[in-house]
């Protein structure tokens, strides 16, 4: 079940921004089905749910599960993870 949204006040600017227009909703979506079909991109989100499951927390919300420039897997709060990525491509 998918989790309830936010109350409009309460979202980033970002989050904003693809609720009031939805083609840029679109358009964001259709990149992230692009990128989420990559190779890569599945080796990383399973090593992460790897990680996730031996420490009991798969399934269960809270923390993300990060890469460190290292090549450590960190928890770490979800905002400030996805907001130091948001510029990638």
């Amino acid at each position: 079940m998918a989790p309830k949204k936010k109350p409009y006040s309460q979202l980033k600017s970002s989050a904003k921004n693809y609720r009031n227009n939805e083609a840029s909703r679109k358009h964001k979506n259709s990149e992230q089905r692009k990128r989420n079909k990559t190779q890569a991109n599945k080796d990383y989100r399973s090593e992460l749910n790897r990680v996730r499951r031996a420490d009991g927390n798969y399934g269960k919300g809270g923390d993300d599960y990060s890469h460190t420039k290292s090549g450590r897997i960190v928890r770490e709060n979800p905002s400030k993870n996805r907001a130091r990525n948001r510029g990638r491509k």
